[in-house]
């Protein structure tokens, strides 16, 4: 049995300084997709020579993780637990805050002095209760350490993150259940994939746009799903580029303030303590 759309939401434009980003989640119509929480798409853009970079310096994070595809570009990641990487185009980066880290996402000297194309997408996961307090994690990948997959249809190519497909497993082993893949379609794919009834998918349209049992879901757009079937069947009439993940719901209640995400106010208030009590690592310049 097919799943079927529930409803399509369009992502909020919300430009930080001159970064051009789309916010599919949360909007006005949609909090969650339990346990995928938050998407910000920022570009495509051209950077000229000498320009600034990405704008996010030293934040702190707790009790959830975040997923950067960066699809142009790079970003320069560098965190307390003493994790530093340059990610350039087609890779990603998978970090789990967990107890808390501090964490700065530049552009690399490189990119700040020559400029050229950005397009990156970030999206944040829910941790469950029982792994609030994990110790962080990070792990970046070039596009070279991911596994494509050539689909079915022989013209669809599938960049596995996490989670298994055929007899291929992704190189990032999630504490949840979380499957996550980037799907780059061609005029004509038409592709299905197996979700058990009980995930919820997570789907939004980077580029192009797809049908979905005759229903098109454009470019900057984000389907939600009913579970009421274990196959999803994708096509493309033109070139087209999509994050597509699943994962089992954790059905906790979640408060989320600024870069905390917890299960009671409690808990948010003492991440504020722990972070100012120097408790998410030192920072230094």
């Amino acid at each position: 049995m097919f799943r079927t759309i529930k409803r399509i939401h369009s992502a909020v434009y919300r430009p930080i300084d001159d970064l051009i980003t789309y916010s599919p989640l949360p909007t006005p119509t949609l909090d969650q997709i339990d346990p995928f929480i938050f998407l910000n798409h920022h570009g495509p853009q051209i950077y000229p020579a000498h320009n600034h970079g990405l704008p996010f310096g030293p934040h702190p994070h707790r009790g959830m993780e975040t997923v950067t595809f960066i699809l142009q570009g790079d970003i320069a990641h560098r965190d307390s637990s003493g994790h530093q990487s340059v990610i350039t185009s087609g890779g990603i980066q998978w970090m789990t805050a967990g107890s808390g880290l501090i964490h700065a996402e530049t552009s690399s000297e490189r990119f700040l002095e020559d400029g050229g194309p950005m397009e990156i997408l970030q999206l944040w996961l829910n941790l469950p209760a029982k792994y609030k307090m994990t110790p962080p994690f990070y792990k970046g990948l070039q596009e070279a350490d991911i596994p494509v997959i050539v689909a079915r249809d022989e013209i669809t190519r599938i960049q596995l993150i996490s989670g298994s497909l055929d007899s291929t497993t992704g190189p990032i082993t999630p504490l949840t259940d979380v499957f996550m893949s980037i799907i780059h379609l061609a005029s004509g794919s038409d592709i299905q994939l197996s979700v058990p009834d009980e995930k919820n998918i997570f789907l939004y349209v980077v580029h192009g746009h797809i049908l979905i049992r005759g229903q098109i879901i454009p470019k900057l757009h984000l389907a939600e799903f009913n579970n009421d079937g274990h196959e999803l069947n994708i096509k493309s009439d033109q070139s087209a580029l999509i994050l597509c993940g699943h994962a089992t719901p954790f059905n906790e209640p979640k408060v989320a303030r600024g870069p905390f995400v917890m299960n009671t106010e409690q808990e948010i208030y003492q991440a504020y303590q722990d972070y100012h009590a120097g408790k998410f690592g030192s920072w230094t310049q």
